[in-house]
């Protein structure tokens, strides 16, 4: 084509996630590739009559344009969630959002110029990658262990590295590893936030998705500076489809990131935040939670004992507390990207974990969902996984 696009076009790569999904369509497929809920369990009935009831009582208001900054009695319903946490959060400290994808964005357009630099857990969330790198940014990835991000790498670099301009990281069950960090590296990952004078966004779409262990603190529950941006999502707890998520932070930077919205789409639907509204006012989203985890939990279980039968010897996995995410680290010589399409001729698939990494990449990690298959599969998909990666010693 003779179509000039922008620069910054150069570098939007489609997400490996979203690409492997469009294979995984297939229903012969046993996908542990996706982060995706289950669906059996998506209140569907009173989805549907929380819709009814919006439609029925204030359909000219739900079908008009709303405020950018979202539905007051949602944000209000938000607010209460987080104060519960120990939040000081009040409707005036949230923004309704597109999914935390769109906060992702909007972070880039606030924080971001061309040569800035992302620091950022290794690995960690690949659309967030994605998303940032399409601000022509770097990134300054810290190493991690289970704990989270190695303090004493993260204060050399932001040392050395004087174009660092925003942190992003995940701390309660990590994306890809489903690591939770200690309370001390959250302490210690504020201190020298504050100390560099750097903005952190916190992501947590998983963070209710507990299944053992302690609830810790948000980082945003233990700021004192306002420095701070948390993002929360309904999708992990209620359903993906309706894409509604929300941030969380002092006015004065929520005023900033509803002007760059407003400059994007105006606002989040008001007719799905009514009906979310709704479904909150007329359930219990508690003992929705409570049995997700009930399932998540399961499954896991399952998961990780078939692991522990079928694959190599010297593979190394994850004991996730919570969250979606497996990570699975296999013996040297597997390239788990290599071998995908062996895996795919088995009607399986996973996503290599190469295209999480922001700074060094290894061969021979892997991430799998354990939400979104059955018991079933989760028997026969991990079997033919777990011959597959045999086969290559």
């Amino acid at each position: 084509m003779d179509i000039r696009f922008a620069k910054r076009t150069e570098l939007m790569n489609s997400s490996v996630v979203r690409e492997t999904l469009k294979l995984t369509a297939r229903p012969d497929i046993i996908s542990f590739a996706g982060g995706m809920p289950a669906p059996e369990v998506f209140p569907v009935e009173a989805m549907r009559a929380a819709s009814d009831k919006v439609l029925t009582t204030a359909g000219p208001t739900a079908l008009q344009y709303g405020p950018s900054d979202g539905y007051f009695p949602l944000r209000e319903k938000i607010a209460a969630r987080h104060r519960r946490e120990g939040m000081a959060c009040g409707p005036e400290n949230i923004l309704m959002i597109n999914g935390s994808q769109q906060g992702l964005d909007l972070a880039g357009k606030l924080f971001l110029d061309p040569g800035d630099l992302v620091v950022c857990e290794d690995p960690t969330y690949t659309a967030a990658l994605s998303t940032f790198r399409s601000y022509e940014c770097g990134f300054l990835p810290i190493d991690t262990d289970d704990d989270g991000m190695i303090l004493e790498d993260l204060e050399k670099k932001l040392a050395a590295n004087p174009r660092a301009k925003l942190i992003y990281v995940i701390p309660t069950f990590q994306n890809p590893t489903g690591r939770t960090w200690s309370l001390e590296r959250r302490k210690g990952l504020l201190a020298l936030a504050e100390r560099y004078g750097l903005p952190i966004l916190e992501d947590n779409p998983y963070g209710e998705l507990r299944y053992e262990g302690e609830s810790l603190p948000a980082l945003r529950s233990m700021d004192t500076r306002g420095n701070v941006v948390y993002m929360g999502s309904f999708s992990k707890i209620l359903s993906p489809g309706i894409r509604l998520g929300w941030l969380a932070a002092s006015p004065e930077l929520l005023a900033m990131f509803e002007t760059a919205k407003q400059g994007t789409d105006l606002q989040a639907s008001t007719y799905i935040q009514m009906m979310v509204d709704t479904y909150l006012e007329d359930n219990d989203l508690d003992a929705d939670i409570r049995k997700l985890n009930a399932l998540y939990r399961s499954r896991r279980d399952l998961m990780l004992s078939v692991m522990e039968r079928e694959f190599p010897k010297d593979s190394h996995w994850t004991h996730p507390h919570g969250g979606l995410f497996l990570w699975v680290t296999l013996p040297e010589g597997i390239d788990t990207a290599a071998i995908m399409p062996q895996v795919v001729e088995r009607k399986v698939a996973y996503i290599p974990g190469h295209t999480f990494f922001a700074g060094g990449s290894t061969t021979n990690t892997l991430r799998l969902n354990f939400s979104n298959a059955n018991e079933a599969h989760i028997v026969e998909g991990i079997r033919r996984l777990g011959q597959v990666l045999r086969e290559q010693l």
